[in-house]
């Protein structure tokens, strides 16, 4: 006997998800079933699982709240991720109609979600956490420019969070910069007991940087939301890009805004549904 699995297959500059909608009641998803979810031989393929559930927050009127779980591919729980959440802002507008403004909540806190434009979304990320104890890092205070060894080379580093861990590395170049080597290191270092994020960023100019990205239980990605937001973030920290800027992925660009009056960060990019189906589960 087999059982059928709907879900939805979305992507946002690359970034691909299956989202399970499960709003209505759905079973619990497993570590093991996520991970087979995000197989791409073996599943449906894609960078982390979506898991949508009834908001346990009162809503405000004119809102819709929901319980958005994210799965990375090896089956380890993500707090936030940037790019899902303007997946999931482009699903639900047709799933609930009539809520301009959708919070998510996540293991990170809640998020808002608005459409901007066809098919772009803009996210409320809040602000970032700077203190390494919070990130979480073993290093105390904001964390720029510290001293990260790694496979026997010494590379400074920036660490911040955006509901989940990152580290930044600025480098000259970022397309010939080893990241299929040193994200895994720096990943898994000691110094970050959560894992981390991994983020090499160039700066083009003042309004424009170049990244690439190396995510937590996932590996190389064509985009990271939370990514571009903590390379925006690391980049205005160093004096070297404006409070707009456009981070551009190899998936393409996504526009971030550190705004100086309240702090918060704020994240906008397309989102696309891309196919649905039913999986069949022994």
């Amino acid at each position: 006997m087999t059982q059928g699995l709907p879900f939805v297959k979305m992507q946002g500059l690359g970034n691909d998800f299956v989202v399970l909608d499960h709003l209505d009641g759905g079973g619990e998803v497993t570590p093991a079933l996520a991970a087979h979810l995000a197989d791409r031989r073996r599943g449906v393929g894609c960078d982390q699982v979506v898991q949508l559930r009834p908001g346990t927050g009162a809503a405000v009127p004119g809102t819709a709240r929901v319980e958005m779980r994210i799965f990375n591919a090896d089956g380890s729980r993500a707090e936030m991720c940037g790019n899902a959440a303007r997946c999931v802002g482009l699903y639900l507008e047709g799933r609930l109609a009539g809520a301009p403004v959708l919070t998510l909540e996540t293991l990170a806190g809640p998020v808002t979600v608005r459409r901007v434009g066809e098919g772009r979304y803009g996210v409320d990320m809040g602000p970032p956490e700077l203190a390494g104890e919070a990130i979480p890092t073993l290093w105390s205070g904001l964390v720029r420019d510290r001293e990260l060894a790694v496979g026997g080379e010494r590379y400074a580093v920036t660490a911040l969070s955006m509901g989940n861990p990152h580290c930044v590395l600025f480098a000259a170049d970022a397309e010939g910069f080893p990241l299929e080597r040193v994200g895994p290191e720096v990943e898994h270092h000691p110094v970050f007991p959560h894992r981390t994020n991994v983020e090499i960023v160039q700066v083009l100019d003042r309004r424009n940087l170049r990244m690439r990205v190396w995510e937590r239980g996932v590996g190389i990605t064509p985009a990271c939301g939370t990514g571009a937001c903590a390379a925006g973030v690391a980049a205005m920290l160093h004096g070297r890009a404006d409070r707009q800027v456009t981070v551009h992925l190899d998936g393409g660009p996504l526009e971030i805004h550190w705004r100086e009056e309240d702090g918060r960060v704020i994240m906008t990019g397309p989102a696309t549904e891309v196919f649905r189906g039913v999986l069949s589960l022994p």
